[in-house]
């Protein structure tokens, strides 16, 4: 089993060099020979200059002569810079996309389990594609629309239904059919890495989940597709009022908490647990993790 993980240095001038170099002491010895960056070796060495951190880094060619235990390899990618810690250049885009067509080329290819990528301005990088590395995977991948984000902690987990869009635009985005499909793509996913299905909790759109009215999206849209799937032997329950939910401890009873949007769930589990978290996209053919940010 490959157990090679790259770590893309993310965005040049940012706070990515202290954080590598930092967990790279915390990385137990016998790991250490699994890791490497995907980066330019010159910047790294300089920022960690200025920084005063001292760790062995190697400039390496390929990844058949990755990290040992004794350095980080850093696989090298051009990146034309003038200052260690400049504002972003035409460059850095085009850098940082070279970054990740490299990590998931060597993920494709089972040359690598998969990737960890530090911080991007997702906004100067994807333009105005209105979209996060999420999103620009599953389109990478074909699996857009299909992709789960998965915001993991080991008491609690959470995935939003739609990520990076508009509120206004959650409404019109939520039908039958796309609620089914990624619940589907959830539990087929979460058992494949987790080794067990998991039991999911679904919150309504509305508040007070709409008061029991009939013309909500609870009513016509998300309690059915609730009921079918209980029917199909999904360890589902819901939809719960997300005012209330977090504050109680049903929570504790699930595995993941699925809500409509980014920050019904996100904002919760960061007032829960602050950055003791991972973001996970599940539905890629590798594995992809974040830090929560």
């Amino acid at each position: 089993m490959n157990k090679n993980i790259a770590i893309i240095s993310g965005e040049p001038r940012s706070i990515n060099s202290e954080i590598i170099a930092k967990s790279w002491k915390l990385i137990k010895k016998n790991q250490k020979k699994n890791i490497f960056i995907i980066g330019n070796f010159v910047l790294l060495k300089k920022q960690l200059n200025i920084l005063n951190i001292k760790i062995p880094i190697k400039k390496i060619k390929n990844i058949n002569t990755k990290s040992s235990t004794k350095y980080l390899g850093v696989l090298d990618v051009p990146f034309k810079f003038k200052k260690p810690f400049e504002k972003k250049n035409k460059e850095t885009s085009k850098y940082i996309l070279k970054c990740f067509d490299i990590a998931h080329n060597l993920a494709v290819k089972n040359l690598i389990k998969g990737f960890i990528n530090c911080s991007i301005d997702k906004k100067k990088t994807f333009g105005k594609k209105n979209m996060g590395v999420t999103e620009f995977l599953a389109r990478k991948n074909k699996i857009l629309g299909k992709e789960i984000m998965l915001i993991f902690n080991k008491r609690l987990s959470v995935v939003p239904l739609t990520t990076h869009i508009a509120i206004k635009n959650v409404a019109k985005k939520i039908n039958f059919r796309f609620i089914k499909n990624k619940i589907y793509n959830l539990n087929t996913s979460y058992h494949s890495v987790f080794k067990k299905k998991p039991k999911i909790a679904v919150l309504g759109l509305n508040p007070h989940n709409g008061e029991s009215r009939s013309n909500t999206e609870e009513k016509k849209i998300i309690i059915p597709v609730i009921k079918f799937l209980k029917k199909n032997k999904y360890k589902i329950n819901g939809p719960f009022s997300s005012d209330t939910f977090f504050a109680s401890n049903k929570n504790v009873k699930y595995d993941i908490i699925l809500g409509m949007y980014h920050d019904q769930v996100l904002s919760p589990l960061k007032t829960l647990f602050e950055y003791d978290a991972i973001n996970i996209t599940l539905g890629l053919p590798f594995d992809r993790i974040s830090p929560d940010h």
